[in-house]
């Protein structure tokens, strides 16, 4: 996709709209949802677009996705932008929650239970992988280059899912690698 092809919201009710619809389809990680609505459907953002968002809204505090709805509401309609999407990001997820919460409280206890949120849990790491893969071809046009995302991402896996190091450790270290090689490709 082009920068011809983008397009933006049309007021801040599909701005609502949207963010709500991707919301309640995010369980257990958003990450694919988003990517195939705004860049592949809506295309609001390109593919690179995306993922500069996308890292932006993950080094801010919060959740990722509320950042990106804030990000991108804020980037088509300013602060009534931003919230519009931070209302769609949250208004009927809590509610569904809160609903969730009182049916989970009287099944907890089921087999049926536990055995379907196990495989929502298997769901949701396929979804996040293939949106991984669909994401690789803009690492090409990252300042770090193929190699070193790829060495990061290797050595990242390898710290949280084998070694089972803290998260933040593994993403403070690795984020201020990544920052010092993308400043020094970037220096002129």
């Amino acid at each position: 996709m082009n920068s011809d092809d983008i397009r933006q919201p049309r007021s801040l009710t599909d701005l609502f709209v949207t963010f709500t619809v991707l919301a309640m389809q995010g369980f257990g990680g958003v990450l694919a949802v988003a990517q195939r609505e705004l860049v592949e459907r809506k295309r609001w953002v390109t593919n690179d677009e995306f993922l500069e968002e996308w890292a932006v809204a993950q080094i801010m505090p919060g959740p990722n996705v509320v950042n990106l709805a804030l990000i991108l509401g804020g980037r088509y309609f300013g602060l009534p932008g931003a919230m519009a999407a931070l209302a769609g990001m949250l208004l009927f997820p809590m509610i569904g929650v809160l609903l969730l919460a009182l049916v989970y409280a009287q099944f907890a206890a089921h087999p049926a239970v536990a055995g379907a949120l196990r495989g929502m849990g298997a769901v949701a790491a396929g979804l996040i992988l293939g949106t991984g893969l669909k994401l690789i071809p803009a690492l090409k046009t990252s300042a770090l280059g193929m190699p070193l995302c790829i060495a990061l991402g290797v050595a990242c896996f390898v710290s949280i899912a084998l070694l089972r190091w803290p998260l933040a450790y593994v993403l403070l270290t690795l984020g201020a690698v990544a920052y010092v090689a993308a400043l020094r490709k970037l220096a002129p």
